[in-house]
């Protein structure tokens, strides 16, 4: 501050010159005065109630009212920090008696911030391996399910959905921690987890959930981030973020529709090449030829129809509470023929503070209803259907259709009109089948953050949640249909089914958050209780046969977890940061003695930028983490809910036993063990994050090593040891490894809003397993295939990795063609038999890559998403079990085959169905999605914006398996699938 001294005061020595300088200052800015004032929003001028103001190095502090209004006492000369989430934060000098405030926007920060379990951090301030999509971020396109927003985004994440309408998705993370109970993560809704078993009738977990409402996604991936989650985390966490309401009012309508088709069938022999097939190699056979040309692969399919629309309004009720009201429809008609799916949702959300911002209030209230039509797998039956046959026949006594029959002379049907053991048309199978489901599903939680008026820094959270389901379904077969012949009598059957499961939570913590001048702590603790229950009612029975077949009703045992937790993070000068987090958790699946678990995690990451090189420019971040934690496993699936305790089942009532001339049902005893425990997973994840100039550039390296230990497995017992041969057992460990990359930002940034952007964002993922032990080192022979009873293509085994194929090595002969039934003698004693068998690739990929492209041009923009997948191997067991000459003859009828048994020329099935010949790499590169759009602005008035797009789905696989498509369930064994449709979407994006 500069003072002119008068003339009175020019004679005066410097040091009262000084002396009076200082008095005058400490007049000025040593008096506590009342600071008032008003802070409104940057962009619309409009007040901000329940922004925080505090004076800086103290915890005293006020929030604004409703109008923006704040008063709080200061002295002049302190500083005074505005926050509100989703602001920029600001500091001001006290100056005066009034200070009116504005607040712009931070939407660099919206995007730092990652949901966690139980709060939320940033990215910068994270220390495990998490990662954050936004709405920004998702896949375009025809998006049914919220898991296929991030398929391909995640490194370390995959996501294998299959071709059904509304179908479910098989997820892992880091590729599953566990050998026989559940793989899949845990998914947690607005602090909601919901259960892994998706209710009968529904179409999976998540297909009742409109992606519409997802705002964003979080993805917990190392022990350090997910051991808060406890028994349920180690095969990672995905939390899901709803859209909540805002202030501003605001309309958003979604529309799209779409056209979906087959992209390619499996090659089978046309009619007349399938005419010339048997005369060439069975002409005894050509009599049984019909004269039709069909194609049963085309018959069993449809083009199909899909459409979307969502309606979505927010803003603030009576001036105050901040809600978002939401409708949804989506309709989906499958490839195959009757398969369709339907789901109505809403939801509603709000969002108020009362008491000057101390206590914040979310509900989230959802309910979707969901009508399903389920198709029965027709694949194999079309793909070996004789294509001389047609598929109507005016007539057959069987609806119309061609069935293969010996009708009498009489027309009237009997036990010896269908030829026995021939296959039913599969068109008929289809459309003479009517099973539906109806599925009601209420869902939310109540979410209430009180922070103490005596102490703001200490808050205490309530969470309480809800998820209901109730599936009702009835499958009815038409009597027309061969499917169901009773005793020689076709009467038709019928089958009504009721499921119900509940789930609900009580989640209670206290949150204590101090921030200081270089060291900042945080400290969270409490309690969690989940319970689930669920039954089954079901009614089967056979039309017009009289009284009605027993209904069966099974209740599950409920599920009951607890969990006691606590979370600290320790920041030092925001360049060292420390967490550290403690679960115990309690299951009703185990025993007393084995029922609790602990898990602890531990994560430090170093701020090596602003520790070295604050003000470079070029590298702009680099961060060090390193994490180690354990976690748990206990969910090996509904009917093992209760293994430690005696249970009994009724018999069959062929098993009756009768005394004193009554017959009375049996009761079975079941598979019990007392000593069933935890499957824990020890987890080391190291990280750098890394970003160039200004964090225009950003990305992550992590390498992380999994020890899955006493693994949870249905493994055979010794015979007469129990009340089974197999169940559910502790039998071993097995560690996972691999190395994550991430990279993502602006390759392209116009300074001009109309200029030309362009944003990429790419990961890639290598992975390796290994069984470490197995119980009595014995091998599991796994993977059940098609062709012969009984056996299997795959093997667990020590050393290896799970689930690896397990085959004859192929003998060639000089022409380099497969030699039928001659195998390599690898043990050299001279017989070829299972010794000889040896463990080749497995159908997990080694590495697994995602590519995200955005590019704008003025009003355009164009996305596409490209995912990869390398090293993976498919065991093609429709060409083993159905490519071979003698199948020709299908009993009494003709058969179609594969055209690749013109390759081979193999003739028996039981001598070829092992051979490594049938093993193939099914390396793929997919263009999964690509979207054109126009974004017209000022529509309906200066704020609203009309978007037109269209977009192709599923566009191209480049792959060099033969199979219909290389993205196979069930690890990597082929037995048919439903086809992933190519789709292609028209749509519009109104907002105003």
């Amino acid at each position: 501050m500069k003072m002119k001294l008068t003339k009175t005061y020019s004679n005066f020595s410097p040091f009262l010159s000084l002396m009076a300088m200082f008095v005058f200052s400490a007049a000025a800015f040593g008096q506590t005065v009342t600071i008032s004032g008003v802070v409104t929003d940057g962009a619309t001028a409009d007040p901000l109630p329940g922004v925080s103001v505090v004076l800086k190095g103290t915890s005293t502090g006020t929030s604004t009212d409703f109008d923006g209004n704040y008063q709080i006492e200061a002295n002049m000369g302190d500083v005074l920090i505005f926050s509100y989430i989703g602001f920029e934060r600001i500091e001001i000098t006290v100056t005066s008696t009034n200070h009116n405030v504005s607040l712009n926007e931070d939407l660099q920060r919206l995007d730092e911030v990652v949901v966690i379990g139980y709060g939320t951090t940033t990215v910068k301030d994270a220390t495990g391996s998490v990662a954050s999509i936004t709405a920004e971020e998702f896949n375009q396109g025809n998006i049914v399910t919220p898991e296929n927003l991030l398929n391909g985004r995640v490194a370390g994440v995959s996501i294998n959905t299959g071709g059904e309408p509304g179908s479910g998705s098989t997820i892992r993370i880091r590729g599953g921690s566990s050998l026989g109970a559940s793989n899949d993560p845990l998914i947690v809704i607005d602090g909601l987890p919901i259960d892994n078993v998706s209710i009968g009738g529904s179409r999976s977990i998540l297909s009742t959930i409109n992606p519409n409402e997802i705002e964003s996604f979080s993805v917990l991936k190392d022990a350090s981030a997910t051991a808060i989650y406890g028994s349920r985390a180690s095969n990672g966490v995905i939390i899901i973020s709803t859209k909540k309401g805002k202030r501003e009012l605001s309309v958003d309508l979604n529309m799209s529709i779409g056209s979906s088709v087959v992209p390619n069938t499996l090659d089978v022999f046309s009619a007349d090449e399938y005419r010339q097939l048997v005369s060439n190699e069975r002409p005894d056979l050509v009599p049984l030829l019909g004269n039709a040309k069909t194609r049963w692969q085309d018959e069993i399919y449809r083009s199909a129809l899909t459409s979307n629309q969502n309606l979505s309004i927010q803003g603030s009720l009576l001036k105050k509470v901040p809600a978002r009201l939401s409708i949804g429809r989506t309709l989906q008609d499958g490839l195959r023929l009757t398969s369709e799916f339907e789901r109505n949702s809403g939801s509603l959300s709000l969002n108020p503070n009362m008491f000057n911002d101390h206590l914040k209030v979310s509900l989230n209230v959802n309910g979707s209803f969901e009508k399903n039509r389920f198709a029965p797998g027709e694949e194999g039956n079309a793909i070996r259907f004789d294509p001389t046959q047609p598929v109507y026949d005016e007539k057959s006594p069987f609806g119309g259709y061609f069935q293969y029959t010996n009708i009498n002379d009489d027309g009237v049907l009997d036990e010896n009109d269908l030829v026995g053991l021939a296959p039913f048309n599969p068109v008929a199978n289809l459309l003479q089948r009517n099973d539906i489901s109806e599925v009601k599903r209420f869902y939310g939680n109540l979410k209430l953050d009180y922070s103490f008026h005596f102490l703001p820094e200490l808050s205490a959270v309530v969470n309480l949640g809800y998820d209901e389901q109730r599936a009702e379904g009835d499958v009815k077969v038409s009597n027309l249909n061969p499917l169901t012949q009773n005793d020689g009598s076709i009467v038709g059957s019928e089958s009504n089914y009721t499921n119900y499961q509940k789930n609900v939570l009580l989640d209670g913590y206290l949150r204590y958050d101090k921030d200081g001048d270089r060291f900042d702590f945080d400290l969270t603790t409490g309690y969690s209780f989940q319970k689930f229950d669920s039954n089954q009612y079901t009614s089967g029975e056979l039309l017009d046969d009289g009284a009605d077949t027993a209904p069966v009703l099974n209740i599950d045992p409920d599920l009951v977890l607890i969990g006691l937790f606590a979370r600290t993070n320790i920041s030092w000068a925001d360049k060292y940061l420390l967490t550290l987090s403690y679960r115990r958790d309690g299951t009703s699946r185990f025993s007393e003695d084995n029922r609790w678990g602990n898990f602890p995690a531990a994560a430090f990451a170093w701020q090596i930028s602003d520790e070295f090189f604050p003000e470079a420019r070029g590298l702009s971040t680099l961060k060090l983490r390193l994490g180690w934690g354990i976690t748990g496993q206990q969910d090996i699936g509904r009917a093992n809910s209760a293994l430690f305790r005696s249970r009994y089942v009724q018999g069959l009532p062929a098993s009756q036993y009768q005394f004193g001339g009554v017959n009375y049902p049996v009761g079975i005893p079941s598979f019990r063990n007392e000593n069933i425990k935890w499957e824990e997973t020890v987890a080391y994840n190291a990280g750098i994050d890394f970003g160039f100039a200004e964090d225009r550039i950003t990305g992550s390296i992590d390498a992380f090593y999994k020890e899955s230990k006493d693994l949870l497995a249905n493994a055979d017992i010794s015979d007469g040891s129990n009340f089974s041969n197999s169940g559910f057992q502790n039998i071993g460990n097995f560690t996972s490894q691999g190395i994550e990359f991430a990279i993502g930002g602006d390759v392209v940034e116009s300074a001009e809003n109309d200029g030309f952007n362009w944003v990429l964002n790419y990961n890639a993922t290598y992975i390796e397993t290994e069984i470490q032990e197995l119980a009595l080192d014995q091998d599991q022979l796994v993977g059940d295939i098609g062709g012969g009873v009984g056996n299997t293509i795959q093997i667990n085994r020590v050393g290896y990795t799970p689930y690896s194929f397990y085959v004859y090595r192929q003998v060639y002969n000089a022409q380099g063609n497969p030699i039928e039934g001659a195998y390599a003698d690898l043990n050299g004693d001279n017989i070829i038999n299972n010794d000889d068998r040896y463990i080749f690739k497995n159908g997990a990929p080694d590495i697994t890559m995602g590519l995200l492209s955005n590019m704008g041009y003025k009003s355009f923009d164009l996305t596409f998403s490209l995912r990869a997948s390398l090293g993976n191997y498919v065991y093609n067991n429709v060409n083993s079990a159905g490519a071979q000459l003698n199948l020709i003859q299908n009993n009494s009828v003709l058969s179609n085959l594969p055209v690749t048994v013109t390759d081979t020329n193999f003739t028996n099935t039981p001598d070829v169905i092992l051979s490594d010949y049938y093993m193939e790499n099914a390396s793929f590169l997919k263009v999964d999605n690509i979207s054109l759009g126009y974004t017209f602005d000022d529509v309906l008035n200066s704020r609203s914006t009309l978007r037109l797009f269209s977009s192709v789905q599923n566009v191209l696989t480049i792959t060099n398996y033969s199979g219909l498509d290389p993205e196979v369930f069930d690890n990597g064994i082929d037995n048919t699938i439903y086809p992933r449709a190519r789709t292609i979407l028209l749509g519009a994006n109104l907002r105003f």
